[in-house]
């Protein structure tokens, strides 16, 4: 259980896909400019996330590593199909993009409108293609996980562009300097965010204590290679003794 809490939270600030691999960043600039689109775009990213990196996850363990069409039968084991990871992958996160889109035209017309173009192109937003991709490349053990890891690292999407856009909404009445209006001081913004997120770093990844064990771990080796020196030396020292008695 633990270990899905870890991943679920460092999904969302330590390898955020916008502030630690600045993945998205077209959609995260153009659609934060109101909230209530960036909530909608959010929400999206989520969902074709929390799907598409769990049906990756099946495919790339049972058709495409090497050796995975072993259930298939022992003639068939020596295939490696991973070449194909690419082609697979943007197939189904292009299915589930016209799903969501569907969708949203269904449900919800204003915000199928508002988000316009930029709807259908989270088939070719890299944040979704890179949270696949990171899954495999980590190696993520069950398909739990990579539930889990979808679904960490599109509420980690969805609360950069939420808090871009309303702090966007903000500056608006803002005296921001000439030159930096605009895309200007949405980057600045944007890299104190990223340096905000960061920081929480060290409380996920044990901090204090995995620095006290390593040093811990590092004063033992120190005291083992201090012991054996000595030791050598006394025994060389013995071994003149000897020789100048002699």
């Amino acid at each position: 259980m633990l270990e899905y809490i870890e991943l679920f939270f460092k999904s969302i600030f330590i390898d955020n896909m916008v502030f630690a691999t600045f993945l998205g960043m077209c959609s995260y600039l153009a659609i934060s400019k109101k909230v209530s689109t960036s909530v909608g775009m959010g929400a999206a990213v989520i969902f074709v996330l929390a799907v598409t990196v769990p049906v990756n996850w099946l495919l790339d363990q049972y058709l495409l590593q090497p050796g995975a069409l072993s259930w298939l039968g022992e003639e068939y084991a020596g295939y490696d199909l991973s070449f194909l990871s690419f082609i697979m992958f943007i197939a189904t996160i292009a299915t589930m993009v016209q799903l969501v889109e569907i969708i949203v035209e269904k449900f919800a017309p204003a915000l199928y409108n508002s988000l316009g173009i930029f709807l259908p192109l989270i088939a070719v937003n890299c944040a979704i293609l890179g949270g696949s991709l990171f899954m495999q490349s980590r190696e993520i053990p069950t398909l739990g996980l990579s539930f889990v890891y979808g679904i960490g690292s599109g509420i980690g999407w969805f609360l950069a562009i939420l808090a871009i856009a309303a702090i966007r909404e903000k500056i608006r009445y803002s005296q921001v300097p000439g030159p930096l209006r605009g895309l200007g001081i949405t980057f600045i913004i944007t890299g104190l965010m990223a340096i905000g997120f960061m920081s929480f770093g060290g409380m996920l990844t044990g901090g204090d204590d995995a620095a006290k064990k390593e040093g811990a771990t590092t004063k033992a080796e120190v005291k083992v290679e201090v012991k054996e020196d000595v030791d050598k030396k006394a025994e060389k020292l013995a071994n003149n003794t000897k020789e100048i008695t002699k």
